[in-house]
């Protein structure tokens, strides 16, 4: 049976992307069902731009719900077999729709399926640039069977969206409540898959100081404290061996450096744990030297080393505020 397909898009003031994203779906080969796009507040025009592309336009009623409760609210009025998420600052490619509703409907056992961004990200700055092209690379050699989901570019059935009670409206900006729920699908033995083949664009510009924002306030802590509550940590994306081992080596590098101002043979050391991260993450940085150069691989080994370095910080944060949490329950 050839499942219905509703595509849900939250928006806030989206802008100029959220115009490609839905002349993307426009352009579409296979047309859903219906298209929802559930405002969050926008004070520019998202809300007609939506209606005059055909879409359903919800509200959440205030401004600053966030994408998981807008979310919510479009699967709660779905129709579609399959809810379809896209985030407004997202380009589908014209057999997107086509592709996965042909999945769900060749595997009935499948609960949900997701892609990944594409090599050509729509901002030309170097931090957008590295940014997507990591989220490409850590998709397309993740393991087919995942243990979680993305809701940037992810579909899943909806009565089991509604039977686990949707994404976690407790975060109130882009988090984690994709994962959360994915962590909480595979648990119960749902089967997740990755598709490599699934792959969209991503048109948002990225800084510095929102990737960093990001990475460890909404994404970093809130992972490291939901690992520990559920004392599940997947051997898979950005949470493999060669991650772990990774945050040990720069740590190690740093505390050497350290360490080498009063003692010098540290600096030795230092190097050696240098070059060891550099052997471990070998493929990544080639990647980014086919992709885009050896200039751009440069500033990009800095940046994954940054990464590294901010994700031993966040796993400190979330483990403290993990333990605080369970010591107030005793």
């Amino acid at each position: 049976m050839t499942p219905t397909l509703s595509v849900i898009i939250p928006v806030a003031d989206g802008g100029a992307d959220f115009q490609r994203c839905l002349a993307a779906l426009a352009a579409s080969t296979l047309k859903p069902d219906e298209v929802i796009v559930v405002d969050d507040g926008s004070t520019d025009d998202s809300r007609r731009w939506a209606a005059e592309a055909g879409a359903r336009v919800l509200t959440t009623g205030r401004p600053g719900c966030g994408p998981a409760l807008a979310r919510n609210l479009g699967a709660e009025r779905a129709v579609g077999d399959v809810l379809f998420f896209v985030d407004a600052d997202v380009e589908v490619r014209p057999e997107t729709l086509a592709r996965l509703r042909d999945a769900f409907a060749a595997d009935p056992d499948l609960a949900a399926l997701f892609g990944s961004y594409d090599d050509a990200p729509g901002d030309p700055g170097f931090v957008s640039q590295y940014k997507n092209l990591m989220h490409h690379y850590v998709h397309q050699t993740g393991s087919e069977r995942a243990s979680t989901f993305w809701s940037g570019c992810g579909a899943i059935r909806r009565d089991l969206f509604l039977k686990y009670g949707g994404f976690s409206a407790r975060y109130h900006i882009p988090s984690i409540e994709d994962i959360e729920l994915g962590t909480a699908l595979a648990r119960d033995g749902r089967r997740i898959r990755l598709d490599r083949g699934l792959q969209v664009k991503h048109l948002k510009r990225w800084t510095l100081i929102s990737l960093l924002r990001s990475d460890i306030l909404a994404r970093g802590i809130p992972w490291t404290r939901l690992i520990l509550r559920t004392r599940r940590m997947p051997d898979d994306l950005n949470l493999g061996m060669a991650s772990r081992f990774s945050v040990a080596l720069v740590y190690l590098g740093w505390l050497c450096l350290a360490v080498g101002a009063f003692w010098p043979p540290a600096w030795a050391l230092a190097l050696t744990a240098g070059g060891a991260l550099a052997w471990l993450n070998r493929a990544v940085y080639a990647f980014f030297w086919r992709k885009r150069g050896f200039r751009f691989m440069l500033g990009a080994v800095a940046m994954h080393w940054l990464y590294y370095t901010y994700n031993g910080l966040s796993f400190g944060l979330g483990l403290l505020l993990h333990l605080r949490e369970a010591l107030a329950k005793r």
